[in-house]
């Protein structure tokens, strides 16, 4: 098993593309070309994770956050990030991060938390845009069926939970070959008239370059037309936070209770609840720092918002019309170990990928 491997897995279930532009998601340390002799998984990557990846002999070590971030000049070992880098490559480990781009997708960090809550009716909270483009091409009648379904099998036409769409009209294409060219229909020097179908598509961004070679691959035409068009659509598939509801209405009092259960919470910080009794049911929430939901999730109409990292001023955002709460950062995200352990599990079922056992929480409650 070579590290790119389990690296493509990875990126296949969160693409790089997906990640936030101040991120620093992907391959940190070591090298795609190592034979991996095991993977740990774990929320951040310090020296004690490193420490626990040699003593369990693995030498690839999956975190969710990135321990690089800003540009580094030089490696003294001054602090922890730099201790942990040159603990990692004395010892040939290699650091994966998969940050916000696991963030970012529907089936990633958010969904496992709404998950846990047993939200129903998932959507997420802010989808982006700017992640979408459709592919118009002209294809032979004959063979547009086999030119959609490579396209299909390429990563277009899924829109939501719908696979396999597209659009096609009929028309006639008109061409001559000229000399030099290699026609699949007609002659050197004549006029063609073909019935063709025009197939339109919408696709993630980011498979241009894989749908483009598909499409010339199933395309029986030497030079193949086609032109593609960046889209402004929200992309519902990806995007931060996630808003669903609880099969039943409960009280705000019982929602804490089984968040401080669920995720071992000691603390919910959070703004005041209704003066009058009243069950609740409509759940936003955002692992780790989310305070920039904030108004979104009130326009999306939750009634509490879970997230974590508000500061002081961010808790006025809610504006009395809904409940704010803070439930740590780590708390919100621990179980990304457990979302990452079952994306690799579930592709190598009998190779050594381990869960960290360390708790790399950094803040402690004196209670």
């Amino acid at each position: 098993m070579l590290i790119h491997e389990l690296i493509k897995v990875l990126e296949q279930a969160a693409p790089p593309a997906f990640q936030e532009s101040y991120d620093n998601a992907g391959l940190l340390t070591g090298s795609p070309a190592w034979e991996c002799k095991g993977v740990l998984v774990t929320l951040d990557c310090i020296e004690a994770t490193i420490e626990e990846a040699i003593k369990k002999g693995c030498n690839l070590v999956v975190a969710h956050h990135p321990i690089l971030f800003k540009a580094t000049r030089h490696l003294t070992g001054k602090d922890y990030i730099q201790r942990t880098l040159i603990k990692a490559i004395k010892a040939d480990i290699a650091i994966y991060a998969i940050h916000t781009n696991l963030d970012n997708v529907r089936s990633g960090v958010n969904k496992k938390i709404a998950d846990l809550l047993g939200l129903e009716n998932q959507r997420i909270l802010a989808p982006k845009s700017g992640l979408l483009s459709s592919l118009v091409t002209f294809v032979p009648a004959a063979d547009a069926e086999k030119v959609r379904q490579a396209l299909f099998e390429a990563g277009g036409g899924s829109i939501g939970h719908y696979n396999n769409c597209a659009f096609s009209t009929s028309g006639t294409g008109t061409f001559q070959p000229q000399q030099g060219a290699h026609p699949a229909i007609g002659t050197v020097g004549t006029a063609e008239n073909v019935a063709e179908e025009r197939i339109e598509l919408v696709f993630p961004s980011y498979l241009q370059q894989t749908l483009v070679q598909s499409l010339i691959k199933a395309h029986p035409y030497e030079e193949v037309a086609y032109y593609i068009h960046p889209l402004s659509n929200t992309f519902s598939e990806v995007g931060s936070g996630i808003i669903g509801n609880l099969p039943q209405p409960i009280d705000i009092q019982q929602l804490f209770d089984n968040i401080k259960k669920i995720f071992a919470v000691k603390v919910i910080r959070h703004t005041a609840l209704p003066d009058s009794p009243k069950k609740i049911r409509n759940i936003a929430l955002c692992g780790g720092a989310g305070s920039f939901l904030t108004k979104t999730a009130m326009t999306a109409g939750a009634e509490v918002y879970i997230t974590a990292d508000v500061k002081y001023h961010e808790f006025f955002d809610a504006d009395s019309q809904m409940v704010l709460a803070d439930i740590g950062h780590f708390e919100s995200e621990q179980f990304t170990i457990e979302l990452l352990f079952d994306i690799l599990a579930q592709k190598f079922p009998t190779f050594a990928i381990l869960k960290s056992e360390y708790c790399t929480n950094p803040v402690l409650y004196y209670i």
